[in-house]
C-alpha cells in the first residue's frame, strides 16, 4: 500500500528555483508516485487535487509545502531524506552568533556588500516587493520569476529608468554579466559581442554558435519575453542598448527576440541608429532571418569567420535500417515538435509553417492554430513545454523531462507522426545528463517503429553536461543532432518530404 506525506512548513522559505530542481529529484527517487515541493501559494494548492493530495488545513503562502507519495514507508523515508538534505539551512555556531548566516533581505545584502545586481527568485506574486527593495537599494534588477503582472514590470522599468538602473526581466532566464553566467545560463570567454534579449533559449542558442565561432561576449542582458510587448514598449531593451553602447568592452551589439510587436521593432530599430556601436537585429518572426543565420551575419560584421555548424548524424545502423525499410527515403506524414525553450519553438514554427503550411501549437503563430497541448490535432505540431500553463507547481522541462519523455512515448505511437523534433539546453541550471533519458526513450521508439528524429543541441564547450558526450548519446540511440535549431528544423521538414 502506497504511503504519504503532506504538510506545510510556517515560516520556511526557498526560491523557485531550489524547489523545482528538489521537485525534480524526488519525483526521480526510487518509488516516489507523485511529489510537489513548493511554497502553499494558492496556485500550488491547487495543484494538489490532481496529484490525490489533501491540501493541509492553514496551509498559507509563506509555507513550505512539502507533498510526497510513494509506493511504501522506506521509499517515502528516503524521498523525505531528499528534500531535507536539500533545504538544510547553514549551521548557526557554537557561540550563536548569526554574522555568519546569509542576508535575509535585499537591503541587509546590500549593507554587507554594497549594491551591484540583485537577482529575484521568488513568486510571482512577490517578486514587485522585493525588485523594488532592490531598486531603493541603488541595485540593478534580475528578475527570474514569471508570472509578474504586467503593470507591475512597467513601473518597475519606469523606476529604473529613472534612478539610472537596469530591470532584466521579469521572465527573464539567462543573463551573462561581468562574465558570470545567472540563470540557466554558459561559461564563455570574454570578447566584444554584447546581446540584449527579449529571449532565454533564443539567447543561449546564439551564446553557444558564438562560443563555437571562438567569438567571446562581453555581456549578455536579458530583458524578459514580454519586453517587445506593446504594452512594454520596449523599455528594458532601450536601457540595455545604452547600457553596452557605454561599454568599452562591447564592439558590437546583437538584440535577440521572440516575435515582437511591430511597432516597438521599428521603434527599436530607430534608436539603436543612434548609437556609436553597430547593432543587428535577430526577431524571431516571419520574414526574419533565423537565429543561425542572424548570428552568421553579426559574425561577419563583426570581421570573424562563419564556421560550419556541427551536424552530428544518427548512428548508421539506426539510419540505414529506417531508409531500407522505405526504398532509401522516408515515410511522408506529420512533424510533432516537442520543446523545452519556448523561442527555440517559436523559430522552429516560423520556419516549419513556411513549407508545411499550419503548424498547431500552445504557442501558436496565429490565433487560428491555437491547439491545448494535451489534445490532438490532424497534422504538424509543436508543443513548448516551458509555457507557463504547463510549469506550474513543477521544474522547468529543461531541470525536469517527465511531461516531455511522457509524451514523446505517445508520440512514438502515433502512425501519423513521421519525424519528432526536440531541442536539448545545456548549461548552468539545466538537467545534468538529459542524453541519459532522452536517448533511450528515442531508441526505443525506433525499435517499435520507422519514427525520424532531429534534435537541436544547444550547448557550450564548457558546460557541465559535456555537449560531445550528449551529442554522442543522441545519435548512437538514432537521433540526427544539430548544433542549430534552424539547421534541425530544415532537415525535419526535408524529412517529412523523404529528402534529407
Amino acid at each position: 500500500m502506497s504511503a504519504e506525506h503532506i504538510e506545510a512548513r510556517p515560516g520556511a522559505y526557498a526560491d523557485s528555483v531550489t524547489l523545482m530542481q528538489v521537485s525534480a529529484d524526488v519525483r526521480k527517487a526510487d518509488g516516489v508516485e507523485a511529489a510537489l515541493v513548493a511554497m502553499a501559494t494558492e496556485l500550488n494548492l491547487r495543484l494538489l487535487p490532481g496529484l490525490h493530495f489533501v491540501a493541509p488545513a492553514q496551509a498559507g503562502p509563506n509555507d513550505l509545502l512539502i507533498a510526497i507519495r510513494a509506493s511504501d514507508d522506506f521509499k517515502l523515508a528516503g524521498a523525505l531524506r531528499i528534500v531535507e538534505d536539500a533545504l538544510k539551512s547553514p549551521a548557526v555556531p557554537q557561540d550563536g552568533v548569526l554574522r555568519s548566516l546569509p542576508p535575509r533581505t535585499t537591503a541587509a545584502a546590500v549593507r554587507a556588500g554594497g549594491p551591484g545586481l540583485a537577482l529575484v527568485s521568488v513568486p510571482g506574486r512577490f517578486a514587485f516587493a522585493e525588485a523594488m527593495d532592490a531598486l531603493d537599494a541603488g541595485c540593478d534588477v534580475m528578475i527570474f520569476s514569471d508570472n509578474v503582472p504586467v503593470e507591475q514590470e512597467i513601473w518597475l522599468k519606469d523606476l529604473a529608468a529613472q534612478r539610472g538602473l537596469l530591470v532584466l526581466g521579469p521572465d527573464c532566464g539567462t543573463a551573462i554579466v561581468g562574465g558570470v553566467g545567472l540563470g540557466f545560463s554558459h561559461t564563455l570567454a570574454a570578447g566584444p559581442i554584447g546581446l540584449v534579449a527579449a529571449s532565454g533559449t533564443g539567447a543561449q542558442q546564439v551564446l553557444c554558435l558564438l562560443d563555437y565561432a571562438g567569438a567571446g561576449v562581453s555581456a549578455a542582458l536579458g530583458v524578459g519575453g514580454r519586453d517587445l510587448s506593446s504594452a512594454v514598449g520596449g523599455r528594458s531593451a532601450r536601457a540595455a542598448l545604452a547600457a553596452l553602447d557605454a561599454d568599452p568592452g562591447t564592439e558590437f551589439i546583437l538584440v535577440v527576440s521572440k516575435p515582437p510587436a511591430a511597432q516597438v521593432a521599428a521603434a527599436l530599430r530607430g534608436f539603436a541608429s543612434t548609437l556609436a556601436t553597430p547593432v543587428r537585429f535577430a526577431f524571431v518572426a516571419p520574414g526574419e532571418p533565423d537565429l543561425t543565420a542572424a548570428t552568421e551575419a553579426a559574425l561577419g560584421a563583426a570581421g570573424l569567420q562563419v564556421p560550419q555548424w556541427p551536424h552530428w548524424p544518427a548512428a548508421m545502423a539506426q539510419s540505414e535500417g529506417v531508409r531500407r525499410a522505405h526504398g532509401g527515403c522516408l515515410p511522408v506524414g506529420a512533424l510533432h515538435g516537442l520543446f523545452a525553450g519556448g523561442t527555440l519553438c517559436d523559430e522552429a514554427m516560423v520556419i516549419a509553417s513556411e513549407r508545411l503550411g499550419t503548424i498547431w501549437s500552445n504557442i501558436p503563430l496565429r490565433p487560428e492554430w491555437q491547439l491545448d497541448p494535451d489534445a490532438t490535432a490532424p497534422g504538424h505540431v509543436m508543443i513548448d513545454f516551458g509555457d507557463d500553463q504547463l510549469t506550474a507547481g513543477r521544474a522547468h522541462p529543461m531541470i525536469d523531462q517527465s511531461l516531455r519523455l511522457e509524451r514523446l512515448a505517445a508520440e512514438a505511437e502515433d502512425q501519423a507522426v513521421a519525424v519528432i523534433l526536440l531541442d536539448v539546453v545545456l548549461g548552468h541550471g539545466a538537467h545534468p545528463d538529459p542524453a541519459a533519458e532522452l536517448g533511450p526513450a528515442i531508441a526505443a521508439a525506433r525499435a517499435r517503429r520507422d519514427v525520424r528524429f532531429a534534435v537541436s543541441l544547444i550547448g557550450a564547450a564548457s558546460d557541465p553536461q559535456d555537449l560531445h558526450r550528449q551529442a554522442d548519446t543522441l545519435r548512437a540511440a538514432g537521433a540526427d543532432v544539430f548544433a542549430s535549431n534552424a539547421q534541425a528544423t530544415r532537415f525535419a521538414c526535408a524529412a517529412i518530404a523523404g529528402t534529407p
